[in-house]
């Protein structure tokens, strides 16, 4: 049998330890760390309790008053101790988050726009001073604006669900900014010379492809338009993006928009025409696709093909952002690292 002396004068050594034990704490994380030792259910408060069936069990009703009477008094102590830890610790973040405002104001970094938008920016600094108008459309289309009216047949790949995002049968996500230039010609008639940007969306991804991109879409339509009118202000435009040494190529296509049809090349600016890893060692560097608006989309338009005709061209901005500052992977145009970002800027 344990004597009920024994056992009270232990607990008074359990409080003498609490005492002497927290007096070199210096912060609240000590803190709770000491109360557990004390008062989880296996700490030495805790353990009071397995005494309990070795004394005479008429002292067990003062013992367990006793045992109670010490653990509300550590927890009082450790609250008591936790609340004073956490108001020091308050004061000293105070202090180390003074701010002196009669001090010089920190030197920020400038922050620049981001590469398409920088790009954006450019090329429609570039065909505004050629006379172009800027339309911005939708980005929700219906089918008939974004393939029907553009000379798409209904069988094209384009038109399938693993190229296209869908809303409903009839509404989808456009694909190309070619459907402002039908908004346009049915609403106005000749000379027409605007300039679409916006975003595009297609169910593509990879090191080169983005599910969502920027592009921009030229029209012209005149009298006597030629594909001599669409290389002269194509070359004005590479001119002065990647240089005045800089040439453009047009390779035939196919778009079921335009015909003729055509891809445009750049020489390459890196090497000079001479072949690089950049150009494929070809000494030329695809960078748009262009040609003479198809008559079957400027009849839709209710524009007489045989008095009027057109070129249309599309840039896609992230491509001509990648290969002007040299990005590999059009995943880090989105991706907003700051490292990236800071080291290009034309301003």
């Amino acid at each position: 049998m344990q004597d009920l002396n024994e056992l009270i004068e232990k607990m008074s050594g359990i409080r003498q330890s609490i005492l002497s034990e927290t007096s070199d704490l210096s912060d609240s994380k000590m803190v709770y760390e000491m109360k557990k030792t004390f008062l989880d259910k296996n700490g030495r408060i805790g353990q009071m309790m397995r005494f309990m069936r070795e004394i005479d069990p008429s002292q067990r009703a003062d013992f367990g008053q006793k045992v109670n009477e010490l653990k509300n008094w550590a927890q009082n102590y450790f609250s008591s101790m936790d609340e004073k830890m956490k108001e020091k610790e308050l004061e000293l973040r105070y202090e180390s988050e003074k701010i002196d405002v009669t001090m010089p104001a920190v030197t920020h970094e400038v922050g620049c726009l981001h590469p398409v938008t920088q790009m954006r920016n450019q090329l429609i600094d570039i065909f505004s001073g050629m006379g172009f108008e800027i339309y911005e459309g939708s980005e929700v289309e219906n089918d008939y604006y974004n393939f029907t009216a553009l000379n798409t047949p209904q069988d094209h790949p384009a038109r399938d669900m693993q190229d296209t995002f869908y809303l409903s049968p009839e509404f989808l996500l456009r694909t190309q900014t070619s459907s402002g230039q039908i908004h346009v010609m049915e609403n106005r008639k000749p000379p027409i010379k605007i300039l679409s940007p916006g975003k595009v969306f297609r169910s593509d991804d990879d090191a080169t492809h983005s599910p969502m991109f920027s592009q921009m879409e030229g029209l012209v339509v005149d009298r006597s338009i030629t594909l001599g009118d669409l290389q002269g202000m194509l070359d004005v435009f590479v001119k002065k993006i990647y240089g005045d040494d800089v040439r453009t190529r047009l390779r035939p296509s196919f778009f079921p928009f335009t015909e003729p049809s055509v891809e445009v090349d750049v020489s390459c600016f890196e090497c000079g025409g001479k072949g690089c890893n950049l150009c494929k060692h070809t000494g030329w560097i695809e960078v748009l696709g262009a040609g003479i608006v198809n008559r079957k989309v400027l009849e839709n338009c209710g524009i007489d093909p045989d008095e009027y005709s057109g070129l249309a061209f599309g840039i896609g901005l992230e491509r001509i952002a990648m290969l002007k500052y040299g990005i590999n992977n059009i995943k880090q145009l989105f991706e907003s690292d700051l490292r990236v970002l800071s080291q290009i800027n034309d301003h």
